[in-house]
Order: structure tokens, then C-alpha cells, then sequence
């Protein structure tokens, strides 16, 4: 049973969400002065992993999901991940389990931090068919 305050907390984010999500959904970061540069970039003229992720929600919220994914490759690892993480919590939800998350294992997280360093390395190399991974 949910309290009152968790409720509270609940609606709050829920809130939030929706104010950023529509934020992102009718203003395009590359547009706009007021939505953030990435420090990194900004001080080293490096791309991180995290570089063109504005842009990237901005178009998938408007229905672009290859020009989103274009912009940064790494969210399907994210959706990929944020995926299996649905769809284990509704399984085990549902059916009233305790399947083992593979997320949680040492080896998959070594993994992912391999992934997204390998992405970073990748992105900045100014080199056909590197320059594909830029945002």
C-alpha cells in the first residue's frame, strides 16, 4: 500500500517527466540557447558518450527514431537495457517470481562500461566510417 508522501513523491516526478519530456518535445535543443552544452565537449572539444543526447530525445519524441539514433548510438543500449528491466519487473509482477536480473551481474556491467568506452573512443576518431558515430 502506497502512503500518502510516496504517492506525493510519485506524482511529483511523474510531473517533472512530463514537463521535461514535453520541453524536449516542442523545442529542438539544436535551436535553443537555454537547454545545456556538454561541459566536456565545451572544454575539450571531445565527444562524450553522453554528446547529442538532447537532440537525439527531441526527435525520437517526435516520432524521428532514426534521426534520434543517429545522433547517439548509445541509446540503444539504453532502450535495450531500460527494456529488459520492464520486462522483468512485469514478469516477475505478474507470475509473482524472483527471475535473476543479468543486470546485476559484475560480468554485465563490465560489459556495458567496455561498450560505452569503446563508443567514446570510436566517436572522436575523424575517420570514415567513425564520423558516423558523431552526434
Amino acid at each position: 500500500m502506497l502512503t500518502k508522501t510516496k504517492t506525493l513523491i510519485i506524482l511529483g516526478i511523474v510531473i517533472i517527466l512530463l514537463g521535461v519530456l514535453s520541453l524536449y518535445f516542442f523545442w529542438n535543443p539544436s535551436d535553443y540557447d537555454f537547454f545545456p552544452k556538454c561541459p566536456f565537449y565545451s572544454m575539450t572539444g571531445i565527444f562524450c558518450p553522453g554528446c547529442g543526447s538532447q537532440r537525439a530525445a527531441h526527435q525520437i519524441i517526435n516520432g524521428n527514431i532514426v534521426t534520434g539514433i543517429r545522433h547517439n548510438y548509445l541509446l540503444l543500449l539504453l532502450f535495450l537495457v531500460l527494456g529488459y528491466q520492464v520486462l522483468l519487473f512485469a514478469i516477475n509482477s505478474i507470475y509473482n517470481k524472483s527471475f535473476n536480473n543479468i543486470l546485476h551481474l559484475p560480468i554485465t556491467t563490465k560489459i556495458i562500461l567496455v561498450l560505452v568506452i569503446l563508443f567514446w573512443v570510436l566517436r572522436n576518431i575523424k575517420l570514415h566510417p567513425f564520423t558516423e558515430l558523431a552526434p
